[in-house]
């Protein structure tokens, strides 16, 4: 086959190193801004923190209103920012090539390891403690336990086998074997009711209910540890060790046949049960706790909800003045070039956080515009909202605000919200109106939280309250929903009166 060359006309779309960067710092969370911000300023010497304190921010404050004919009216004020600007402008080009890359055009500088004085607080904050845990917990209480060298191993292999909720996930047959596997004569004579013995001493560490091999004998444990004079105990014992199963299924006319107990008898019984921990070693094991930092402010002053940006979220950027000072316009000599190159790069930089703080302005004033509701009366108020009419309200693409509402927060009065948490699905209303889901969900848990406990409402008995306020919703529907807000099927809301 001969080989010839082909001219072929085509058109294709690319973007820009510019625009590459603005999406890019767009899309990122609060955390990933402050670290991309941080890691600027170490690389890029025409960038400074602004010093100057930070202006009233009634000044940056976004009224948004709603007028007497019923329309939005949103009250904006423009921001201007001032960036070092001088003769050298002339000389630097407003935009790369579409074909070209940050590294064809700037030089490229190592990061530093050293944190800016800017940061140093937040670097403090992230050194994290270790916090102890329940094994920690449990072998402390083991060494001020007199106990002979064989019953320390033991009680060490059992402890190793709890898990972080408390509860021995080993079989007391598993370790005795393991016993058994061993060369020493000391360790592989330990009989079994010796590892039995073992265990119910560490069923009376702390804390209570530790150790039980399940959720039956937990509780017993921590019965067993009150008071002999507590009412209804010898009957609670009864019941969590013979007939859990019935208690656990709501079965209270068989329990009460079962364990031969009356109506009102059986209903303290359960509220003794009620006070026991079936976790008792979250009590020990702590989570590590997870901040957010809100992105906007949306606060109500004199009838008129006003948007903010988070002045914490972001340091103030600018152009260092004594550094751009020292730029010739007509020296081309490898300083003044490397300069010229981090002063361009440094007003992309600056430009595209401004975009991106107009563009998350922009977006949550459209939002709080139309979920006014919601932020006076709850999620009962939400209205169905989806990122198709944000794009269309603001002029922008789907996608754009897809990337503005990822990960970004916002504080309300009632709480702090992803800005995702206001888009939700409709439900067709009988008026022909439209219901959010997530006002049916507030629906839902209302009617659940006011049933009556001895006959609770069923799906299909829910979904009828729900047509008779006009909102038509299926069966199915419901039950995904309350599965959702994690609310368990009727027969398991089951409660004695």
């Amino acid at each position: 086959m001969k080989q010839a060359l082909q001219l072929k006309i085509g058109q294709h779309l690319t973007m820009t190193p510019q625009l590459q960067q603005a999406i890019r710092l767009l899309q990122l969370s609060t955390l990933d801004l402050q670290q991309e911000i941080q890691e600027a300023l170490e690389s890029n010497p025409m960038l400074e923190v602004t010093e100057e304190e930070h202006h009233d921010s009634s000044e940056q404050e976004t009224p948004v209103a709603t007028s007497e004919a019923g329309e939005v009216v949103v009250k904006t004020e423009s921001e201007e920012t001032q960036v070092a600007d001088s003769d050298w402008n002339e000389n630097i080009p407003e935009e790369l090539s579409t074909d070209s890359s940050w590294e064809d055009t700037f030089q490229t500088v190592s990061t530093s390891t050293s944190s800016s004085s800017d940061f140093s607080d937040m670097s403090m904050e992230s050194n994290d403690t270790s916090d102890e845990t329940l094994q920690d917990h449990l072998s402390w209480q083991l060494n001020l336990t007199p106990m002979s060298d064989v019953d320390q191993l033991i009680a060490t292999s059992l402890i190793d086998g709890i898990d972080v909720d408390g509860y021995l996930t080993v079989t007391l047959e598993a370790i005795h074997e393991h016993f058994l596997a061993q060369d020493e004569e000391q360790l592989n004579s330990i009989e079994l009711d010796e590892i039995e013995a073992v265990l119910r001493r560490i069923q009376q560490f702390d804390p209570p209910g530790v150790a039980g091999r399940n959720l039956g004998e937990c509780l017993s444990i921590q019965l067993q540890q009150m008071p002999e004079d507590t009412e209804f105990r010898r009957e609670a014992i009864k019941v969590v060790t013979q007939y859990i199963h019935l208690l656990g299924s709501h079965d209270y006319k068989q329990l009460m046949r079962k364990a031969r107990l009356k109506e009102h008898q059986l209903q303290q019984v359960i509220e003794l049960i009620q006070t026991l921990n079936p976790k008792p070693g979250a009590m020990i094991t702590s989570s590590q706790s997870e901040y957010v930092t809100p992105d906007v402010l949306v606060r109500k002053e004199q009838g008129v909800w006003h948007v903010l940006l988070n002045p914490e979220v972001s340091p103030k950027l600018r152009i260092n003045d004594g550094y751009a000072g020292l730029i010739k316009r007509a020296d081309s000599s490898p300083d003044n070039t490397y300069l010229k190159n981090h002063l361009q790069e440094a007003r992309w930089f600056i430009k595209s956080l401004h975009s991106r703080n107009d563009t998350l302005l922009k977006v949550t004033r459209e939002i709080v515009a139309r979920q006014e509701g919601f932020l006076e009366h709850g999620d009962e108020a939400m209205r169905p909202m989806v990122l198709h009419d944000i794009a269309d309200a603001v002029e922008m693409h789907e996608s754009t605000i897809s990337r503005v509402t990822t990960q970004k927060f916002m504080h309300t009065p009632t709480g702090i919200y992803e800005l995702k948490y206001f888009f939700s699905s409709h439900v067709s209303t009988a008026n022909g109106g439209t219901c959010s889901s997530t006002a049916i969900r507030a629906l839902i848990k209302k009617l659940v939280a006011a049933e009556n406990p001895a006959k609770p409402l069923s799906d299909n008995k829910i979904a009828q309250l729900l047509d008779d306020q006009g909102i038509n919703v299926a069966r199915r529907t419901i039950a995904k929903y309350r599965e959702s807000l994690s609310i368990p099927p009727s027969n398991e809301r089951k409660r004695l009166v």
